[in-house]
């Protein structure tokens, strides 16, 4: 198994623990659909060139930040913290399970994982 392939299992096993403590959590499904695609924003910034596209979007898309926010939300009252911060969880790795990795400065179909879109 090569490292890409090996990346893209354990995104699997991340998704999958994503949704098992998104479902102790208690919170709506719901929320869960509407938030899963909100990640996705943060392909805004291609509109201004593949530099900044690939740095904004790898912003959104590494699990710096929602990590963050999972760790703080243990020592905030904001009940709803914990199932933002795992949907968003739940995104990154559903994104890499997919094979959309990291992003690339040479343009967004450039991954860390490799190339997206049709091989010739």
């Amino acid at each position: 198994m090569n490292h890409t392939h090996f990346q893209r299992v354990e995104s699997a096993v991340i998704f999958a623990l994503s949704l098992f403590f998104y479902y102790h959590t208690g919170a709506g499904w719901w929320m869960f659909v509407l938030l899963l695609f909100v990640p996705d924003f943060f392909m805004a910034g291609y509109a201004k060139n593949n530099h900044f596209g690939a740095l904004y979007y790898n912003i959104g898309h590494s699990y710096i930040l929602p990590g963050t926010l999972l760790f703080f939300s243990f020592f905030i009252a904001k009940t709803t913290l914990l199932p933002i911060s795992i949907i968003w969880i739940a995104h990154i790795a559903m994104d890499r399970m997919l094979g959309y990795g990291l992003k690339l400065k040479t343009g967004f179909s450039d991954t860390h994982l490799g190339k997206i879109g049709r091989k010739k």
